[in-house]
């Protein structure tokens, strides 16, 4: 074995995907990570903002808060539901916008949530991190290096398999869950049989003078803290295809279950805080102090920090899904790197996933790891997505007027209102403790795909191959064999075709087939110019290139006479820029360094120099 396959398990063919997609059991732990996780401290970052202007004031004030934001949550949960039904392939709130609203709308969506997504890994991993160092005071000058073995950690699992990292974090997700549901039915039923008393504490909970009087500003601000718990929501649409068939079913399934227990656990802990008047402080979460309050320092206190913690290193993987998937789509659209829509030996989007690992990474250190200056950027992005994704299917409900649009274009027009005005709420609330930031690198990113679209655009247009014949010459005739490794029939492979013709008259072609429907276009691309040499198609199971190539040279080695060698000819595409190489495969150094091997092979490279025409 390879040290690849040590560290990621053996390779999976092709037509094992059904099997690592993943099931509803599965797929709800995955996907309700980051949203549980959130809930876990949605209410203490509610009262952070209240205690400090209300008082004790807060608690009646809390139920007020958290009531909307579950109103909210319903109503988005109802949206995304139809969002999966008419956008089955994934891709979200970017989708959504892309048909129905434009391309701005569409790469508006698609950066904020990018930047969302990187953000949900490194808020969830320096919380972790934190919960670590406190618990154990000698590592709190190491939270950066633990933060990032966490994501390290973390990446690994993931690049091993959907299946196998949904195994690995299901089951604590559930073991959290569970627990919490016994927290709340128990402290419910304590509390209502009057077997629970507020907490006191030495020191009174009483308003600052200096804030009084800007009340709606505190309430809309404990608001737009509130609003984390719906943190995840979107990852379900964008992963659409990651769910087995009938994909779009499980899928909003798994979404009502999402929103189910964030209702249950959001409102449940609420419902306690309220009643108990809990009080963060210092060395003592909102949830600490509740299972304390319900279970005393029990077993049952003690599962639930254990979970608490865990939950937030899981969080992240919910990043892990739901990114690679957006890349994906993105990809094959052509707004960033084509790279991200191959998957790699275990079927998973690996270069969307390490893409998560390296930006996320990039963040704890420059952040330092530090969650109060991270929480500042978390959650604007995703409610920006929400509001272009109701309004872009209100707007398609209006346009269509399919059965039933009436009350579905209600939910969504009344749900893009809403996620409107709370994303204006959170923005404006969060913007001097450091959302400016998403006010520059927002659109920054926007101009990057931008770019890399227009790219790609006029590579395609350059490349583009309308006929044949006139440009093919076939009569030199010499002894060599040459072999012509061909993807596409276009002006480098034109190219380097007239160039195996001025060497040889026994000419084959070889296509490596990863994608079946790939081959298939390219035969009958092939079929219709009419190109006067074999075709010949392999196909790979593993979507590794190289071994395929290397079994067919090994055979027509052993089919060479004395003194007879094969010309392999590998195209290599050059830029003008250094920095375009970087949107482009360069799978030349990998065949040539490979081929070496081979006594009676010799490696040409055939450069296509493509320079961007002038405007």
């Amino acid at each position: 074995m390879s040290i690849k396959e040590i560290i990621l398990g053996r390779p999976l063919k092709n037509n094992e995907l059904n099997h690592e997609k993943l099931s509803r059991l599965w797929g709800l732990p995955i996907m309700a990570s980051d949203a549980v996780s959130s809930v876990a401290y949605a209410i203490e970052e509610i009262l952070l903002v209240l205690l400090p202007v209300m008082g004790a004031y807060s608690f009646g004030t809390l139920p007020l808060i958290v009531l909307p934001i579950l109103i909210l949550l319903l109503i988005l949960v109802l949206s995304y539901s139809q969002i999966i039904d008419k956008y089955p392939k994934g891709g979200g709130a970017y989708a959504v916008a892309k048909e129905n609203i434009g391309k701005p709308a569409a790469l508006l969506c698609a950066a904020s949530l990018i930047f969302d997504y990187i953000l949900t890994v490194a808020v969830s991993i320096s919380s972790s991190a934190a919960a670590l160092s406190s618990a154990f005071p000698v590592l709190q000058d190491y939270k950066i290096v633990i933060s990032l073995l966490f994501i390290a950690l973390i990446t690994l699992i993931n690049l091993r398999g959907i299946r196998e990292a949904s195994k690995v974090f299901g089951l604590p997700t559930y073991l959290f869950i569970a627990s919490m549901i016994i927290l709340i039915v128990t402290g419910l039923i304590k509390l209502f049989t009057g077997n629970l008393q507020p907490i006191s504490y030495e020191t009174a909970i009483l308003p600052k003078e200096t804030l009084q009087g800007v009340g709606i500003l505190v309430i809309l601000k404990a608001f737009s803290s509130g609003c984390t718990a719906m943190s995840g929501i979107e990852a379900v649409s964008d992963s659409v295809p990651s769910f087995r068939d009938p994909a779009p079913r499980n899928a909003k399934h798994i979404l009502f279950m999402l929103g189910a227990i964030i209702v249950f656990i959001f409102g449940g802990t609420s419902i306690l805080a309220d009643k108990l008047q809990v009080a963060p402080i210092e060395g003592h979460t909102v949830l600490s102090q509740l299972s304390s309050t319900v279970f005393g320092r029990s077993f049952m206190f003690y599962i639930i920090q254990l979970f608490t913690s865990l939950i937030l290193i899981l969080a992240a993987n919910t990043a892990y899904n739901g990114l690679p998937q957006l890349l994906y789509v993105l990809a094959h659209d052509g707004y960033v790197p084509r790279q991200f829509s191959s998957r790699g030996t275990k079927l998973s989007f690996s270069n969307g996933i390490i893409f998560v690992w390296i930006m996320s990474s990039i963040l704890i250190l420059i952040f330092r790891s530090e969650t109060h200056l991270l929480i500042p950027l978390y959650s604007v992005g995703v409610f920006i997505s929400f509001t272009i994704a109701q309004f872009g299917i209100f707007k398609q409900w209006l346009k269509t007027k399919e059965k039933g649009w009436h009350y579905k274009s209600a939910i969504n027009g009344i749900g893009a209102a809403v996620s409107l005005i709370v994303s204006v709420i959170v923005f404006y609330t969060k913007f001097k403790d450091g959302a400016w930031i998403l006010a520059i690198f927002t659109p920054s990113l926007m101009l990057v795909m931008n770019a890399i679209h227009r790219h790609y655009a006029k590579v395609s247009k350059e490349l583009k191959l309308d006929a044949f014949h006139p440009y093919y010459d076939k009569d030199a005739i010499t002894s060599t064999q040459c072999i012509l490794l061909v993807h596409d029939v276009n002006k480098p492979f034109l190219k380097a075709i007239n160039y195996a013709n001025s060497i040889s008259n026994n000419i084959t072609a070889f296509h490596v087939c990863r994608h079946p429907e790939h081959a298939a276009a390219l035969r009958k691309r092939w079929d219709e110019l009419q190109i006067p040499i074999e075709l010949k198609i392999i196909e790979t199971p593993y979507r590794d290139i190289i071994k395929p190539l290397d079994d067919y040279l090994w055979q027509r080695e052993k089919e060479l006479k004395h003194g007879e060698n094969i010309s392999v000819i590998i195209l290599k595409f050059i830029t003008k820029h250094w920095y375009d190489n970087i949107l482009h495969n360069q799978t030349a150094y990998f065949f040539s360094h490979h081929l070496t091997k081979h006594k009676n092979i010799s490696t040409i490279i055939v450069p296509f120099h493509y320079e961007l025409p002038k405007k």
